[in-house]
């Protein structure tokens, strides 16, 4: 019995463990594979999203709008790519203005429409614009729109 406790105590020194050294290397192998794999990921998401339609929506037109000192009160249409490039080509885009205060707030309603006829309606969007230098309105006592 006693020499098997002799052999047992020799296995357990002659046994060896992975130095640091040897952890460090191994994590920062990892770690390098890692990286490479979501490198080619995320390179593979962003070449995925150019190959998307581009995304539309009313906010870009309201955009347009807000650059405008005068608001008129009215209904104006027209083709998205003008402003926007060729990508948003028979896209069509519409608004309505209509003032809701007579102190110059005006409403403007936005609709984006698409070339697609299962889908014709992309995006709509409301918003309130004070507009002081803009000609009266309804409210203002204004008679003519245009």
């Amino acid at each position: 019995m006693k020499t098997e406790l002799k052999i047992g105590r020799r296995r357990g020194r002659e046994q060896r463990a992975f130095s640091l050294l040897e952890v460090m290397i191994a994590i920062g192998i990892f770690f390098m594979a890692a990286f490479a794999i979501l490198g080619l990921v995320s390179s593979s998401l962003e070449y995925a999203r150019r190959l998307q339609r581009p995304m539309v929506e009313a906010g870009a037109v309201a955009g347009e709008l807000s650059l405008t000192n005068k608001l008129v009160e009215g209904v104006e249409s027209g083709d998205l790519s003008d402003f926007l490039g060729k990508e948003y080509q028979g896209y069509k885009w519409t608004y309505a203005i209509s003032e809701v205060q007579s102190n110059k707030l005006f409403q403007v309603d936005f609709i984006v429409q698409s070339p697609d006829a299962e889908k014709p309606v992309v995006s709509k969007m409301s918003t309130l614009f004070y507009r002081p230098q803009s000609p009266a309105g309804s409210l203002d006592g204004a008679t003519t729109a245009r």
